[in-house]
């Protein structure tokens, strides 16, 4: 309000200084004697307008601004709530994963950026005995657990999904075939690792079985998912807590 005021101020004695100038020059010029109604109205009036315009102008304009900047703020409140709830969405409740359909949308986007990669599907072995014996809430331990130990297994960069029950996918952006083994190799591992015991000190074992195939230059996301499902089938039928891998799934066509 102060800034308003000496700006107004300035302005209307400015305004006052001109009119006094003109009247000096136009008065005498026109043959009229410099009487104080003269003096007075080129003081008063100009000194009055021009403060009173002044003010309201520039006090609308702070308010403008004030507004632009209130609008400013609440749009990007708007856009980080909206990135968060966007976030929330694309995420699974419980491991904090990508949901199913949010890891194949970023698999197809890797897949357009680059041609090399190798997909792994991760899936829990002998998942439905631990429900059924020590019910749903030590169930979700265990796959806690679990994702925990794919995290530890993946290269930093690489796309991590629940997508099933207590099925897991990963991407391997970049990967060749042998860092695509050695990551699978690496998640099994760490799984076998885990020592779970949700009663008493009876530790219960956790192992997943591991199938992949490392991405053909066409292959889609169609065909990446069905090379990786018949190498999971294959693991889990040769005894489970095993990974195997396709080469490329062009040549396992």
């Amino acid at each position: 309000m102060n800034t308003i005021i000496l700006k107004s101020a300035a302005i209307a004695f400015a305004s006052v200084a001109i009119s006094l100038l003109l009247t000096l020059i136009i008065v005498p010029a026109m043959g009229f004697p410099m009487s104080r109604t003269i003096w007075l109205t080129s003081t008063v009036c100009p000194l009055v307008l021009a403060w009173v315009a002044c003010a309201s102008t520039f006090w609308q304009s702070d308010r403008l601004k004030n507004a632009h900047r209130e609008l400013a703020r609440a749009h990007a409140q708007l856009a980080a709530a909206h990135r968060r709830l966007a976030e929330k969405a694309s995420r699974d409740d419980m491991t904090g994963m990508l949901n199913r359909e949010s890891f194949f949308a970023a698999l197809d986007g890797s897949r357009r950026k680059s041609d090399r990669g190798a997909l792994l599907i991760i899936d829990a072995d002998h998942f439905k005995k631990i429900n059924d014996s020590f019910g749903h809430l030590t169930g979700d331990d265990a796959l806690l657990l679990i994702a925990s130990a794919i995290e530890r297994g993946v290269r930093h960069g690489d796309v991590l999904g629940r997508i099933g029950g207590e099925e897991f996918g990963a991407f391997l952006v970049g990967a060749t075939e042998q860092e695509a083994k050695r990551v699978a190799e690496r998640i099994r591992r760490e799984v076998e690792l885990i020592r779970f015991r949700p009663v008493d000190e009876r530790t219960i074992p956790l192992t997943v079985s591991i199938g992949g195939t490392v991405c053909g230059e066409e292959a889609n996301v169609s065909e990446l998912m069905r090379a990786a499902d018949r190498r999971l089938y294959q693991a889990k039928h040769a005894g489970r807590n095993l990974s195997i891998l396709d080469t490329d799934i062009s040549a396992a066509a």
